[in-house]
């Protein structure tokens, strides 16, 4: 695995540069906080530890594969980490930047292999930097990936001494004929809704500046729609769907699937639609949890604003053959993921191309 440890001029005396804002001492405590958790998200296929330059995989184990097509996706967290930083909890944003980057890469029906992560920060605090390494490779297990590398860059003056951000990317692997997409999307499809532990790591800039701003709620407020406080709400890790969706490809006639992120769900399953076809969503099959209400509630937010923003409690779709239905819902809760049919896809020559929004959720 490499550095996860401040980059450094060459040369630099370490008094000169500690004087400048920059602790190699903590950011070795760092790197010995985070050994164990890191060993945690290994596979089979990494090859050495901690300090080299670069991650190593052996890529002899893809001669399995006919054709193998190699598929990466990067992301960061984007401002839920202010709400980490509020809360002075770190060891779950970690489950956000996983969650983000694999379970775009699942969606083409892509295995994610190995990750790496960069932390930046103003100032290495090893504890919190350990924190949230923790939460990465807690997150890798669960995606089946290993955490291959990393790196933690210290900002003085560029960042504040309790700010950081955090951003990672992942490699994996699908056989070619596979491959998951828009090309295999036929008329009558099924869309299979799969239900969000929450905000998951989207559109928390229109959440904050709602409850945080515009209302004054603060993060220890006992709200009663969540029975808990509002930071507990706000810091709910994204789910991760990858080893779910993987099965569901491998198991079902699953043709296509979307990550629900920044858009909302119309925008992303768009995405993956093929050009002649359309789908309708019929709102009344699900309620979303209590938050996605009480941001539109509180901030007055017009509901085609709330759906181009937030997931509004669907994290995840596919696009599957109608005689896999039964088994593709079985499969999604073998794996503790509810899922629901919430439209189908059909022939559209006015409105191809594109998702349409039907109905209303039930108590809105």
């Amino acid at each position: 695995m490499s550095d996860q440890q401040p980059t450094a001029a060459q040369g630099a005396p370490q008094g000169a540069y500690a004087a400048a804002g920059v602790s190699i001492e903590a950011a070795d405590r760092a790197i010995d906080l985070m050994k164990g958790w890191v060993e945690k998200a290994r596979r089979p296929e990494m090859i050495g530890g901690l300090g080299g330059f670069a991650g190593l995989f052996d890529a002899s184990a893809l001669t399995r594969y006919e054709r193998p097509l190699l598929a990466t996706s990067t992301d960061g967290v984007g401002t839920k980490v202010a709400i980490a930083q509020l809360m002075d909890v770190h060891d779950t944003i970690g489950f956000d930047l996983v969650g983000m980057v694999v379970d775009d890469l699942v969606v083409c029906g892509a295995e994610p292999l190995f990750m790496t992560d960069y932390i930046a920060c103003g100032r290495v605090v090893p504890e919190r930097i350990a924190a949230i390494v923790k939460g990465i490779a807690e997150a890798c297990v669960v995606a089946g990936c290993a955490l291959i590398g990393g790196e933690t860059a210290e900002h003085p003056g560029l960042l504040d001494p309790d700010d950081y951000d955090v951003a990672g990317a992942t490699t994996g692997v699908v056989e070619a004929s596979k491959l998951l997409g828009p090309g295999r999307v036929r008329p009558g499809d099924v869309v299979i809704a799969m239900e969000a532990s929450g905000l998951h790591s989207n559109g928390y800039s229109l959440v904050r500046h709602v409850l945080l701003e515009q209302a004054g709620w603060t993060v220890d407020r006992q709200v009663d729609d969540f029975g808990r406080t509002l930071g507990e709400e706000l810091l709910e890790p994204t789910r991760i769907y990858a080893k779910a969706c993987l099965d569901l490809a491998e198991r079902t006639d699953t043709h296509a699937m979307s990550h629900v992120t920044g858009g909302g769900l119309a925008a992303n399953l768009e995405r993956v639609l093929p050009e002649e076809l359309s789908v309708r969503i019929d709102r009344s099959t699900w309620t979303p949890q209590p938050v996605f209400d009480v941001v539109r509630r509180v901030g007055g937010v017009a509901q085609p604003d709330l759906e181009a923003t937030l997931n509004c409690g669907v994290g995840m779709v596919a696009l599957t053959a109608p005689e896999s239905v039964d088994a593709a819902i079985a499969v999604l809760a073998g794996h503790g993921v509810r899922a629901w049919v919430a439209g189908e896809a059909r022939a559209d020559a006015d409105h191809g191309g594109r998702v349409l929004l039907e109905g209303q959720h039930p108590g809105w």
